[in-house]
């Protein structure tokens, strides 16, 4: 169905098109800063000029599509449907996908590189070990399972706390729409002596002593890190999602590091981290790092892994800040910022923010909190992703040793880790 564009060059055209196309067409056009009405004209008009053969495109669930395309064509698109014997679904349906085929996004250039998310704060206390676990198995649930969650809790969102995320409604959603999270290959590493993320999951720590990320790091190792990985068990994860067990080696990381840059010529104690896990980044399409509390060498090390690399975009990769609504919280912020500044200035390169996570807020603290959260909004260069209130089934999936978003699927929390994983570095 077509009905006249008010200037007459284009008439408004109502099709269908299933749901994961009209996704990939919206996200393509955004890459490639193209109007959707420009991107389907050329698409229809290339599909049928083409006499190439085109896979039938699977159209079941298809859903309203509407755009603009110049006078006329609709009826030339119509016609050669009828040539060809499709339907006019189907047809629309291969000449977009013809199209992405054709313009490939700009993210491919990056296929051979992992997303990699620092989660630090040289604070403890703040939540990251909780935010680190969150956000893996929001990128490793099965695909669109987590998301119509996701959708669903935005649009129950009340007006205050669209009001503690300094954002409408129709922005979160927005948000939701062009996230690649779900269906994801993720390495969770527990990079922290301490071993919370180890034994919240219920994973052994790797013995004092055995080869572990550390003795990797520092190139004492012999054997294939890979066989370090363990699967989280679980069908949500379906094999999807690995952990890297933590050591109390860990404690002793800075001082190996630094012996080992004197003793070995040639060694970069900053690109550690990043040379022990290379054999890793073929078989993972996100790599989240459970940071320790430290301003030191092993911080320097996740930084430098956290770098934006030549083929990547910004925001792809970087660190993403739990933080409290308490004064000390911003202090620490702080000390982390002349950190990351510095570390800039010194190898010249950029580390890109994912954004701040507000952990445990609560409320009923009265001014400390609302004020609080109202200076971390008022932060230049920096964003609020997420406020995370200070709930009961994290603290039950600790004492359970289970996934947060295996444990309660649906909760508010498990929503919320959604709605970080989907807004990091947007």
């Amino acid at each position: 169905m077509a009905s006249p564009y008010p200037d007459g060059d284009r008439e408004k055209v109502a099709s269908k098109l299933p749901p994961s196309l009209q996704k990939q067409l919206k996200i393509r056009c955004a890459e490639l800063d193209l109007d959707i009405q420009d991107a389907t004209t050329a698409a229809v008009s290339n599909w049928r000029a083409s006499a190439r053969p085109v896979p039938a495109i699977d159209t079941s669930g298809a859903r309203s599509f509407s755009t603009w395309l110049p006078s006329g064509l609709y009826d030339d698109f119509k016609a050669t449907c009828n040539e060809r014997d499709v339907p006019f679904t189907q047809g629309l349906a291969q000449s977009i996908q013809a199209w992405l085929d054709d313009n490939p996004s700009p993210k491919q250039a990056e296929s051979s590189c992992p997303r990699r998310i620092i989660v630090c704060n040289q604070k403890g206390g703040v939540g990251k070990t909780t935010i680190s676990a969150g956000v893996a198995e929001a990128h490793a649930e099965e695909e669109g399972v987590g998301a119509k969650c996701l959708q669903a809790f935005v649009e129950s969102l009340t007006a205050a706390e669209l009001a503690r995320l300094n954002r409408t409604r129709e922005q979160l959603l927005s948000v939701i729409a062009d996230s690649t999270a779900g269906g994801q290959r993720v390495l969770l590493v527990d990079y922290d002596p301490q071993l919370h993320l180890s034994n919240q999951l219920g994973i052994s720590p790797i013995p004092i002593g055995e080869e572990s990320l550390v003795s990797h790091m520092t190139g004492e190792a012999e054997g294939d890190i890979r066989d370090l990985l363990v699967t989280i068990d679980d069908p949500r994860f379906a094999g999807r999602l690995k952990v890297l067990p933590g050591t109390r080696d860990g404690f002793l990381l800075d001082s190996k590091l630094a012996i080992t840059a004197v003793n070995s010529r040639g060694f970069q104690k900053e690109a550690a981290l990043e040379r022990a896990l290379h054999p890793l980044e073929a078989d993972f399409d996100v790599i989240v790092i459970d940071s320790p509390p430290s301003l030191g060498l092993a911080m320097d090390a996740a930084l430098y892994f956290a770098r934006r690399r030549p083929t990547e975009r910004s925001g792809r990769s970087g660190v993403l800040i739990p933080v409290q609504s308490e004064d000390s919280s911003a202090d620490a912020y702080q000390m982390l910022v002349d950190q990351i500044e510095d570390l800039e200035a010194d190898l010249r390169l950029e580390i890109d923010s994912l954004g701040i996570v507000v952990n445990l807020f609560d409320s009923r603290r009265g001014f400390i909190a609302t004020s609080s959260l109202e200076e971390w909004h008022s932060l230049e260069d920096q964003h609020v992703i997420a406020v995370v209130d200070d709930l009961k089934e994290q603290r039950e999936t600790v004492r359970l040793k289970k996934p947060l978003l295996a444990y309660v699927p649906e909760s508010k929390q498990a929503n919320v880790m959604r709605l970080i994983a989907a807004g990091a570095g947007k």
